[in-house]
């Protein structure tokens, strides 16, 4: 650690403390030319996947696009701010957990329409309808189908295949 006073690259640590959320550590800083102190502060970088998107670009990953994305397809619907933000919560963390340096935008529209199948099922018809590009009526059908399907399948005394 270079000194910030003398620019010395010999220090010593006096002194380290975790921060009380357990998220950081600082550490009292002594420079062996100068005598002077300072203090440093270590945390964690967590880098999120690229996005590579249909047409082979690359943006970095960004949350507030994901909530967009639910808060579109959850517009006029009855979920709470909580639900939204555990379920974009739980997205990224599902993504970071990938350990993927790159991660294909339909696995992240995969990840959202398991979270909107929970959380409402009009939202997920609507969210399915651009990602999966209905071109009919027959589309929607086959998705209010599929949610029904699923719907019956949770219902007491039925088991889940």
């Amino acid at each position: 650690m270079k000194c910030p006073f003398c620019k010395g690259h010999e220090t010593q640590v006096v002194d380290t403390r975790e921060s009380e959320e357990g998220d950081s550590i600082r550490r009292r800083r002594r420079c062996v030319s100068c005598e002077k102190r300072f203090t440093t502060y270590e945390t964690v970088e967590l880098r999120m996947p690229q996005v590579v998107k249909q047409n082979g670009m690359r943006s970095e990953f960004d949350a507030e696009k994901l909530r967009t994305s639910f808060k579109r397809a959850l517009h006029k619907r009855p979920v709470s701010t909580e639900l939204v933000d555990a379920a974009v919560d739980h997205v990224t963390q599902r993504v970071f957990a990938l350990g993927e340096r790159e991660v294909g935008s339909r696995q992240i529209g995969e990840l959202v329409m398991k979270e909107l199948l929970k959380l409402d099922k009009v939202a997920y018809i609507r969210f399915a309808s651009v990602y999966k590009s209905f071109q009919d009526v027959g589309d929607f059908a086959d998705a209010v189908h599929a949610v029904s399907d699923v719907v019956a399948s949770r219902a007491p005394g039925k088991r889940k295949s």
